[in-house]
């Protein structure tokens, strides 16, 4: 007679689960605040927004992404500590750009096979970014699906909460022609383009990700460089000095600039106005790619992008909270129909 079946025999084993649970409740537990309700293992998260009554009108915030083909770079250099913080940041930068702060976080984590090292590096990764960010890690899913992933091989979704004052949300409907775009600094791909990145790295250039990059570090250590939190503009935009914020993902800064620019509005960007990373010059050398598609794919350097009136440039640009980014001016706006236009 057949040995009965269990789940371990079908691929997914629930002792190895708890085996690790204890020690993921821990790094969860390091992001919590005065406002959780709940503990660690519960059903669903509480979050207590009593404290929200201090605002004129608060409204909350949400954003879900993913990391995306991102983490086959990850799983192919086995280094899993790194994506964590790029879901996270990544969210937080979403609703930032509408003046919101971060409240709490939610990850998804599909996995083939459930190896404790690498769930806990990527929830490592996870409690960082929310600590950072002052935002609770207050819950999420580790879902083990071997018919679906094979060995090594996960997807990494988050979703954030934030709140913003209704009053006070950046939205771009104040900008006019005149105004001006700063950019800050990025520090690689962040977590957009990976599609096209690897495939310049690996079927063009031939390359392996432990193979080194021109600058001294690896491929795989170049393209896995997390995402950049912009959270430090909070005070700024508290300040009511930024008039709309551009988070610069996927669709670069033709589809992400223009959402925030008003029908009579238009947006000039010079290319010329910064030095792309070393990254995106080999990426671009390596794939005979044109200025325009590597503008539109990836964010060639500047992470977020800021709009303000040209009385305030300057105090963007020596703003000591923000130095790390090296703002810049990087366009202007002008009189037109809603579009971005680059000038290479």
């Amino acid at each position: 007679m057949a040995a009965p079946l269990t789940y371990a025999s079908a691929g997914v084993s629930i002792d190895t689960w708890n085996a690790v649970k204890g020690r993921i409740g821990d790094l969860v537990a390091s992001t919590y605040n005065k406002s959780v309700a709940g503990s660690f293992g519960q059903f669903g998260g509480m979050f207590d927004i009593s404290h929200l009554k201090g605002m004129d009108a608060p409204v909350l915030v949400s954003s879900t992404d993913s990391v995306g083909t991102k983490v086959k770079v990850a799983f192919d250099s086995k280094v899993y500590n790194t994506v964590g913080m790029d879901i996270v940041n990544h969210c937080v930068d979403d609703i930032l750009v509408m003046g919101a702060r971060p409240l709490f976080f939610l990850d998804y984590i599909g996995i083939g096979k459930l190896v404790p090292e690498i769930a806990l590096q990527i929830v490592e990764g996870l409690a960082r970014a929310c600590r950072d960010s002052s935002c609770v890690l207050i819950g999420g899913e580790t879902a083990e699906m071997p018919d679906i992933y094979g060995e090594g091989e996960f997807d990494l979704v988050g979703t954030i909460v934030g709140v913003a004052d209704k009053g006070k949300v950046i939205d771009g409907a104040s900008i006019k022609a005149g105004d001006a775009v700063i950019g800050l600094k990025s520090v690689g791909l962040h977590t957009n383009g990976f599609s096209l990145a690897r495939k310049i790295v690996t079927e063009i250039g031939k390359k392996k990700y432990s193979d080194i990059f021109e600058d001294g570090r690896t491929f795989g250590q170049a393209l896995l460089e997390p995402h950049r939190s912009y959270a430090k503009l909070l005070p700024l935009m508290d300040k009511g000095i930024v008039k709309g914020c551009a988070h610069i993902t996927g669709g670069g800064f033709p589809d992400n600039v223009n959402r925030i620019l008003p029908s009579g509005c238009d947006a000039v960007i010079s290319a010329k106005s910064w030095t792309p990373l070393p990254i995106f010059r080999y990426l671009q050398r390596t794939g005979n790619v044109e200025d325009a598609e590597m503008y539109r794919t990836f964010n060639m350097g500047v992470g977020m992008t800021v709009v303000v009136e040209p009385t305030d440039v300057d105090t963007v640009l020596k703003d000591v909270g923000i130095a790390e980014f090296e703002p810049a001016v990087i366009g202007r706006i002008v009189s037109g129909t809603g579009v971005v236009k680059m000038e290479f």
